[in-house]
């Protein structure tokens, strides 16, 4: 059995760790560890550790920067090394972030985490499942949150 680790930290001010543990569950048979941790720049590691010493197979990695300058630095510099852990563990880590100021307002920021969440842990049974439904979603615009752009015409 397939085991997906989840990393989500205490910033974020949804609980996306739940909403990615409760969207795997209603879509595959799977074994779920989590590793909460205070901030983005925390998942590296705990996405790391889920691979290295929980044997996870795939990792998501769950977070909330802020609106702030310094958030976004923070964001970039916790992609960095979410990055560099996969290419450490040649294992997929998919990241959600969802930024504070990619909403207009507290419930549609609420909606965009969990249909941004639910989405990739769509994508993560697709992953480990389903790599032909990736394959024929290739080219189409997807989108996880927001509505997909949709391929260009040729």
């Amino acid at each position: 059995m397939h085991k997906v680790g989840i990393a989500d930290t205490t910033f974020s001010r949804i609980n996306m760790g739940k909403i990615a543990i409760d969207e795997l569950k209603k879509g595959a048979s799977v074994l779920v560890e989590r590793y909460t941790v205070p901030g983005v720049k925390d998942l590296p590691v705990a996405c790391k550790k889920l691979i290295e010493e929980k044997g996870c197979d795939i990792v998501m990695a769950l977070g909330m920067p802020g609106s702030q300058e310094i958030d976004k630095i923070c964001a970039h510099e916790a992609s960095q090394g979410i990055i560099q852990a996969q290419l450490m563990t040649n294992r997929h880590i998919i990241e959600i972030f969802v930024h504070e100021d990619e909403a207009k307002d507290e419930k549609e920021l609420a909606w965009l985490m969990e249909r941004r969440t639910r989405e990739h842990a769509q994508n993560v049974i697709k992953l480990l499942f389903h790599q032909e439904l990736l394959q024929r979603e290739a080219g189409t615009g997807q989108r996880q949150g927001f509505s997909d752009a949709g391929p260009i015409k040729q």
